[in-house]
């Protein structure tokens, strides 16, 4: 089963942080906390430990995952960012929001859709945002339920329950009401919203 480790939401414990990333460091797979569900989630750069995520997930290859970036500066490694994107996320990052963007170079092939895209978050979760920053690279994002289910992991308890023999490791954050990101397509002005979730869309009108 997985380890279980209970991190503080608010203010996490750095040595405890460390743990996790050294678990993603050697390919582990994790469930964490975020600010809008718990997900499952790894080093986007480790092609082993995201293939585990496809299997987890029971997720078809052409479909790929977005990822967590830790600031709206480090999203513009990852994806093409317009004057007008960068406008539009410095207003509502960190947030419970996706952007889809053109992806750079350095987006790992198995991250990018076919249209060379990618869906980048900032969550504004203090766990994620501590554990992008010590692992040095944005951390896969997907939510903690198999593909086509309805039911989500609402805590901890949930995640063994669900994912148990599935992870490597269990952040238990506290519980969380799960509702989904807004997705917004940055493709193009105006923005589009591809899917509104907990994010208010009224920065995209």
């Amino acid at each position: 089963m997985a380890k279980i480790i209970a991190i503080n939401p608010i203010t996490p414990q750095a040595r405890l942080i460390d743990q996790v990333v050294e678990v993603m460091r050697f390919g582990g797979v994790i469930c964490y906390p975020t600010d809008t569900m718990y997900g499952i989630g790894c080093d986007i750069f480790n092609q082993k430990a995201v293939k585990r995520v496809y299997q987890i997930k029971r997720r078809p290859k052409g479909k790929p995952f977005s990822f967590m970036c830790d600031s709206l500066t480090n999203i513009s490694s990852y994806g093409h960012v317009s004057n007008s994107a960068y406008r539009i996320m410095r207003k509502c990052l960190p947030g419970p929001y996706t952007f889809v963007l053109s992806g750079t170079k350095l987006v790992p092939k198995i991250m990018l859709t076919r249209q060379k895209t990618v869906g980048i978050r900032v969550p504004n979760h203090p766990i994620c945002l501590h554990l992008i920053e010590a692992l040095g690279n944005p951390v896969l994002n997907t939510s903690a339920q198999e593909e086509g289910e309805e039911e989500l992991v609402r805590g901890a308890l949930d995640a063994e329950e669900y994912f148990g023999r599935q992870v490597d490791l269990i952040i238990d954050g506290g519980e969380i009401i799960p509702e989904p990101s807004t997705v917004v397509s940055l493709l193009e002005d105006p923005p589009q919203v591809l899917r509104q979730g907990k994010g208010d869309v009224g920065f995209f009108e």
